[in-house]
């Protein structure tokens, strides 16, 4: 029987619609409406292109957006500058640095700058702190978007022995802070990991950011796993998981497309974290 595909594109349309009427109703009783400033660096294609998809999301979801679009030589300390005068704004709730950064800019020194409360992608070594000591923080949009598609469809982490292959500062290292939160007992598999098809089949769930297009076959996942697939790689104009898909659907109970499973969440997660910074720190 083939696995249940977790559909990242109808629970991210339900999310957003659902972030509408908070924020529609907020602006009416209130008279406020939540503000994301973003921020792009350099004409990298890849990176506009998922910008203008955000001011897009921004107006479905009537959130007020506001595009900095700076050229490639603008110094770390001119890009530092802009951050600081968007900390004291009222009327921007969330900060948003897109990366790819220029060479010649530390994303460190960056993520440093943006206020932990303005924060949306929970890059700042503050939020990072917290989330691991298990305290209220902006969480990182992807392991959000993660997380939250095992909630809706009501996946239980208790107890379960979690694979999580990668080990990013972005989604590797965050989302197995926060399956270790609700209980389950993680593994963190990298490229130096000896044996790592017995690691994988001995799990339950498998979370994979590794960028390696179809390297998790169906003899490396266990009869009945739940298999999230945060890899993303352009193969021959196609996007390409980390997951061997026609493979391994035959045997997960649940498992994520790409597209339209995890990468579908991301920017539903964000406005969240907007209005989040909005409604708590404001």
């Amino acid at each position: 029987m083939k696995g249940k595909i977790l559909d990242g594109r109808e629970v991210s349309k339900r999310i957003k619609e659902s972030l509408k009427e908070r924020i529609e109703k907020m602006k009416e009783e209130r008279g406020i409406t939540p503000g994301l400033a973003v921020i792009i660096t350099g004409g990298n294609p890849s990176a506009i292109s998922y910008v203008r998809s955000l001011e897009k999301v921004c107006r479905q979801t009537c959130v007020n957006s506001f595009v900095y679009e700076l050229p490639a030589e603008t110094s770390e300390e001119d890009l530092i500058k802009l951050i600081n005068e968007l900390n004291i704004r009222d009327d921007v709730n969330g900060i948003l640095v897109q990366l790819p950064l220029p060479k010649h800019i530390n994303p460190e020194e960056v993520a440093k700058a943006i206020k932990p409360s303005k924060d949306v992608d929970g890059f700042n070594p503050i939020n990072a702190g917290k989330l691991f000591r298990g305290e209220k923080c902006l969480v990182p949009c992807t392991p959000k978007g993660v997380m939250r598609l095992i909630s809706e469809y009501g996946i239980e982490l208790k107890g379960k022995k979690a694979a999580v292959v990668g080990r990013s500062n972005i989604v590797g290292k965050p989302v197995s802070q926060l399956l270790l939160n609700k209980d389950a007992t993680v593994v963190i598999c990298h490229s130096k990991t000896k044996e790592l098809d017995e690691e994988l089949i001995s799990c339950d769930i498998i979370v994979s950011a590794a960028g390696k297009p179809g390297f998790i076959k169906s003899n490396m996942v266990k009869e009945g796993a739940v298999v999230i697939d945060v890899g993303t790689t352009m193969v021959e104009g196609k996007l390409m998981g980390d997951v061997d898909f026609e493979e391994v659907i035959e045997k997960a109970s649940f498992i994520t497309p790409v597209p339209g499973g995890v990468g579908a969440m991301t920017t539903a997660m964000l406005i969240e974290n907007v209005l989040e910074a909005m409604e708590t720190y404001d």
